[in-house]
């Protein structure tokens, strides 16, 4: 299914710059994200706060892996890779799909000229530019897929905008608790944070707040990082020894985190980084 660029204009924000230019302490703390929608104009702001090797940041987050939806232009097909432009209506950017088996060819020969599509890889330098190492790529069949995208950009950066005051208020906080508790004769531990009481649910979490479902889901999927289709779920489900049904809702967790997404159909998985 095709859309006019006149359609596709008017679902895409961030034309302007609504990124602060130097992130706070708390923002840098935050570590790197798991898979992060972005905008085009997202990504020509994106700066690295180290030497060349380092990650990109975006809102003051480190990100690695991200996810476009644009218009496909100038595609170039080699034995190798097929390298692209991916027009969003906030810029373009340069797409490098490498080729390293037959499955790779056959996504890439569903992708023409003029056509949207969704790109998922890793974000990288080159050449003073930023180019996508993209290790997903699929048609947009429904042009609601592009709003929703746009939607969840406006989304994900109205969050750590937010979170980066909330730091800001909660390290304000800290300092007064803490002088509170002194004057009522309680002394904070040696980290300066005062003991926080059991929770009896606690056992069902482990690192990153994740159910342990949830976490031995996505440890599998890592295990497994490096089949490019990715596992299906009921091959999931047996060697996890666990219902296909609660594997679902811990796939649906995980895809809401950005840890995982689906390749060659709803029922494949794989994770976005490697154990």
């Amino acid at each position: 299914m095709m859309f006019s660029s006149s359609q596709f204009e008017a679902t895409a924000p961030f034309s302007q710059s609504t990124q602060s230019a130097e992130p706070s302490s708390a923002a840098k703390s935050r570590g790197t994200e798991g898979l992060v929608p972005v905008t085009v104009k997202q990504l020509s702001e994106a700066y690295q706060s180290g030497d060349e090797k380092s990650n990109f940041q975006i809102d003051g987050a480190d990100v690695t892996n991200v996810t476009l939806v644009g218009m496909v232009d100038q595609k170039v097909e080699r034995v190798t890779d097929v390298t692209f432009a991916l027009d969003d209506g906030t810029g373009r950017v340069e797409c490098r799909r490498w080729i390293n088996e037959g499955f790779d060819s056959k996504e890439m020969n569903d992708i023409q000229d003029g056509m949207y599509a969704r790109v998922i890889g890793h974000l990288r330098g080159s050449q003073g530019g930023k180019q996508i190492a993209a290790f997903a790529v699929r048609p947009v069949l429904n042009f609601d897929e592009v709003t929703f995208h746009f939607i969840d950009c406006i989304h994900q950066h109205l969050l750590k905008s937010r979170s980066k005051v909330d730091a800001t208020n909660q390290s304000k906080s800290a300092e007064d608790s803490n002088s509170t508790i002194t004057s009522m004769g309680t002394q904070p531990t040696a980290s300066g944070h005062v003991t926080a009481p059991s929770n009896e649910f606690s056992g069902q979490y482990s690192v990153g707040g994740l159910k342990s479902c949830d976490q031995k889901v996505l440890e599998y999927l890592q295990q497994n990082f490096s089949i490019e289709k990715g596992v299906h779920r009921d091959e999931i489900s047996k060697q996890l020894k666990i219902p296909v049904d609660k594997i679902m809702e811990a796939i649906r967790t995980l895809e809401d985190e950005g840890l995982i997404y689906s390749t060659i159909d709803e029922y494949h998985y794989k994770s976005t980084t490697e154990s």
